[in-house]
């Protein structure tokens, strides 16, 4: 039997096929409109159907086609301030297209749903670190989409008989260790992302989005999980779900603040390189710190994580950064 992983050519999604491929798993399909994500990204050998998870026709072809009893759903769109500034897009890619996707894995009989969900569902908790069973209260329209999104699978695992694991994740950042994917959208906003292009001048400044949150340093303090250690939690929630195991709802981080502060600064060092840092006013929907209550995914699935090392996760960043620029020049 197949994995369906929607989003696959994209950042995260690409670590998971990866992290699949490299368990053994013996077949990986990916789903991917290709807007943000490359189909370079994907090992040759590896299906791509390119198209949107909100195509019924499309997603049903592909799930028969290639025998899938499980998906992976990454697709989506992710940035908070756009969230702001164009909620009913959001609305429309991160819930209705998951609403026509859930619909479909049930009609065809798919046993198992993996879910890429977010701690924006958290909005401002007032617990930190946050617990899986803290109330959510997202406050932007991202955090609200994917919130809807969790209580639709919920409800139609209920009624239909799917399992499902839901994977909040905090800062996702780094690349694959083995420099084989990472990070590529052109117009990221990722911290690392952007502070290991400024670092290797491809930008010309980095830009501080508000110093005077309620914070030991007044930047937001925000817990980072290295992307292939994520990829890695989504495969054995897979084995997991394969194994019949329960439904969960899980946190993906290390339970470490840093502060954008912090993170420039280690950039700066890291890569032995200094650049100019403006501070901005704050940016709608962001809030002032969320980080992972993490031993709930290491009890519940034996999670480990190997990458937990800030300084690390940068020289992943760096490297993947200096790769994708000469890719791009070729």
């Amino acid at each position: 039997m197949a994995v369906l992983v929607t989003g696959g050519a994209g950042y995260i999604g690409s670590h998971m096929v990866l992290a699949l491929q490299d368990a053994g798993h013996e077949e990986v399909v990916v789903l991917d409109d290709l807007s943000t994500g490359f189909d370079w990204a994907l090992p040759p050998e590896v299906p791509l159907v390119r198209g949107d998870v909100g195509d019924p026709a499309l997603v049903t072809e592909t799930i028969l086609q290639h025998r899938v009893d499980a998906i992976a759903h990454f697709a989506a769109r992710i940035v908070v301030p756009d969230s702001v500034a164009d909620p009913l897009h959001y609305y429309l890619a991160n819930t209705v297209k998951t609403r026509a996707l859930i619909e479909t894995a049930v009609r065809t009989g798919v046993k198992h749903v993996i879910f890429s969900s977010t701690a924006a569902v958290y909005g401002e908790p007032e617990t930190v670190p946050v617990p899986e069973d803290l109330p959510a209260n997202p406050i932007n329209p991202y955090g609200r989409s994917k919130l809807m999104s969790e209580w639709m699978i919920r409800d139609a695992a209920a009624a239909y008989g799917f399992s499902y694991v839901i994977l909040r994740y905090f800062n996702v950042a780094g690349a694959d260790p083995r420099g084989r994917t990472g990070q590529s959208t052109p117009n990221a906003t990722h911290l690392i992302k952007v502070a290991t292009q400024a670092a290797l001048g491809q930008r010309p400044h980095l830009e501080v989005f508000g110093t005077d949150y309620p914070t030991p340093d007044g930047s937001c303090l925000r817990d980072y999980i290295q992307v292939s250690d994520l990829a890695e939690a989504h495969r054995v929630a897979l084995d997991h779900l394969r194994a019949g195991g329960e439904s969960l709802t899980l946190n993906c981080g290390y339970g470490t603040g840093y502060s954008v502060l912090e993170v420039i600064d280690t950039v700066k060092r890291v890569s032995g390189r200094d650049f100019p840092v403006r501070v901005s006013t704050r940016r709608p929907g962001d809030p002032a710190r969320i980080v992972a209550e993490a031993s709930r995914i290491r009890d519940r699935l034996g999670w480990r994580p190997k990458y937990d090392d800030l300084d690390g996760i940068v020289r992943q960043a760096l490297d993947w950064e200096d790769a994708l620029s000469k890719r791009n020049r070729i």
